[in-house]
């Protein structure tokens, strides 16, 4: 179900995430472009690690909403070698610009960390 209803706002344009900070427990909200692929939302970071970053780093958990609907989820940075790097890659770019070159894609995303957020189920 939760699948589904991602699949219901996967044509918005901005997703907001949730975190909770590293340090303070507050939330804090980020407003980030984002992508779905097979059920999946992929989001991505230019630069140096911002605070939403480091506190995903250290708790996962996040809240986030798109298109008025609200969701539940655990975040985690990819590494280069994940093998959803570069379906995360492919789903951001050609959401956002279209398609693209294998060459064009890397050398966009040459200086970004890719994150991968995983549905909650709904409870």
């Amino acid at each position: 179900m939760s699948h589904e209803r991602l699949a219901r706002v996967a044509n918005e344009k901005l997703i907001h995430v949730t975190t909770l900070g590293r340090n303070t427990i507050k939330p804090h909200m980020v407003e980030l472009w984002f992508a779905v692929s097979r059920g999946r939302l992929f989001l991505s970071h230019e630069g140096e690690e911002t605070d939403w970053i480091k506190n995903i780093r250290k708790n996962g958990n996040v809240t986030f909403e798109i298109g008025g609907r609200n969701f539940n989820g655990t975040a985690h940075l990819l590494e280069d070698n994940d093998e959803e790097v570069w379906e995360g890659k492919v789903a951001l770019y050609e959401k956002y610009y279209g398609k693209a070159s294998n060459e064009t894609i890397e050398d966009w995303f040459s200086l970004s960390k890719l994150l991968l957020i995983e549905l909650h189920p709904i409870e």
